[in-house]
């Protein structure tokens, strides 16, 4: 055969091996992805928990220094958007930016404790993650400030 003919023989394209490693590679470069952007989106929300915890815990103790009082219990952090009786000067929104009360990271609502066991005047508490009360990722605003 002459070298012309020889050419035409020649195969273009990948085998089946190689696109089986290629695939493989690839798959394995979106696990550690897609890994690491599922670490910064629950760090984000920590973050955005902490911060929300902040705003709620300074808003609790301007609402005291106006009234005299904490929040009740029974209506927690609702007090801070709606006006309670004995507060005269009073601004739409309240005692925060917004008019209801923001979620934590995960869209659960915060919990407000007046006189915890942990011997300080109140405590708003995150449920983290799991959403249940008590387990080690729960996050407190006393912890946050």
């Amino acid at each position: 055969m002459t070298r012309k003919h020889r050419k035409r023989y020649v195969r273009y394209g990948f085998t089946m091996v190689e696109l089986m490693a290629i695939l493989i590679i690839l798959g394995l470069l979106a696990t550690l992805v897609v890994t690491k952007v599922a670490t910064k989106i629950d760090d984000a929300r920590v973050t955005t928990t902490k911060a929300n915890l902040k705003i709620l815990h300074s808003a609790v103790n301007q609402f005291k220094m106006d009234t005299g009082r904490f929040p009740t219990e029974e209506l927690g952090l609702l007090e801070l958007i709606e006006q309670p009786t004995d507060v005269m000067k009073w601004e739409p929104g309240g005692y925060l930016e917004t008019t209801e009360v923001p979620p934590d990271g995960w869209g659960n609502e915060f919990k407000y404790e007046l006189y915890p066991e942990s011997g300080k005047q109140f405590v708003i508490r995150s449920f983290g993650p799991d959403g249940e009360e008590g387990t080690e990722d729960d996050l407190l605003s006393t912890d946050a400030t």
